[in-house]
């Protein structure tokens, strides 16, 4: 299959645009794609610290590869990288060496927080005394948490995450499906900066998974493809094979699915404008009621198992 814009060998097809594109091509219009996604996320923005979440998986060591490039040209920008530890066996620690090699190559600051540090509790250990709980439910607050913690202590103005389309896709449709508007308005990006928040975007937005890992390997980026093995319990397992079969079906159901969401919350901030959140009365931390949610997973991962002794705080 020859490229449909040269004539050199395809590597990569793409049925929502309904063409080929070679190694050249492919990479070139990555590259194109996250800079319109920085200026239309990212406008007219003066300057300052840039943090990315840096899990050490393809999606953020590609953002943060491109983030630098991006940025390489204004010295009034500090890039910072930012790496969540939630103390699980057999699948963090590679992540975070291949994350370390990558900013040791791009000469980027990496910070590493530790959830055992931070929440007083491990991925690991939380799942169980949490048996009926996913653990990627409080998995996720933790991190989300951990990572705007991370961001304010290091002065960022914008926090960059490595969601692709497929990932975003996913949750829309998830968020759609249980009839949760209200968390349509919170996902990235975020046009504002709200008390105690830092702004996050999605740089990748409008890049599809495959093509975020066929980016990876063709630049050498180090990262770790491995796959937690918390991830088996995940609701999100229905909806990435719903929005797969979609898209198999209907090429081009990822992008309609990223437009709805940006359609809504256009409509949702002209209708109901978001608030400012509150604190939570124990950690301090940005909630949207007395008890944040990051505290509640806490609680219940310091209770003690059947016949044995609670994690201490």
């Amino acid at each position: 299959m020859r490229c449909s814009l040269c004539d050199e060998e395809a590597v990569i097809d793409q049925p929502y645009a309904g063409q080929h594109l070679c190694d050249r091509h492919f990479r070139r219009t990555i590259v194109e794609r996250l800079r319109r996604e920085m200026h239309r996320q990212l406008p007219r923005f003066p300057g300052g610290t840039v943090a990315v979440a840096l899990s050490g998986g393809k999606d953020s060591a590609v953002a943060l590869t491109l983030a630098h490039r991006y940025f390489a040209r204004r010295p009034n920008v500090h890039l910072v990288a930012l790496t969540v530890d939630e103390g699980i066996e057999g699948y963090r620690l590679p992540t975070i060496e291949r994350a370390a090699e990558l900013c040791k190559n791009l000469d980027v600051p990496h910070e590493i927080l530790r959830a055992r540090d931070e929440v007083g509790s491990t991925t690991d250990e939380a799942a169980l005394r949490m048996v009926g709980t996913a653990p990627c439910s409080f998995c996720g607050v933790w991190r989300r948490q951990l990572l705007n913690r991370a961001a304010v202590r290091a002065g960022a103005d914008v926090l960059v995450l490595g969601f692709n389309l497929d990932d975003l896709a996913q949750t829309i449709l998830m968020n759609l499906a249980r009839a949760d508007l209200d968390r349509i308005p919170r996902m990235a990006p975020h046009r504002s900066r709200q008390p105690g928040l830092v702004p996050r975007i999605a740089p990748l937005a409008t890049i599809p998974e495959r093509e975020v890992y066929l980016y990876a390997r063709l630049e050498g980026l180090p990262f770790d493809h491995g796959e937690c093995p918390h991830a088996r319990r995940a609701a999100r397992n229905v909806f990435r094979e719903a929005v797969w079969n979609l898209e198999e079906a209907l090429p081009g159901t990822r992008h309609g699915l990223l437009k709805t969401q940006e359609r809504l919350q256009a409509l949702f901030e002209t209708v109901k404008p978001s608030r400012a959140p509150s604190l939570c009365s124990e950690c301090g931390e940005p909630s949207t009621g007395a008890v944040c949610r990051a505290c509640e997973y806490r609680r219940a991962a310091r209770e003690p198992l059947a016949g044995g002794e609670g994690i201490s705080p």
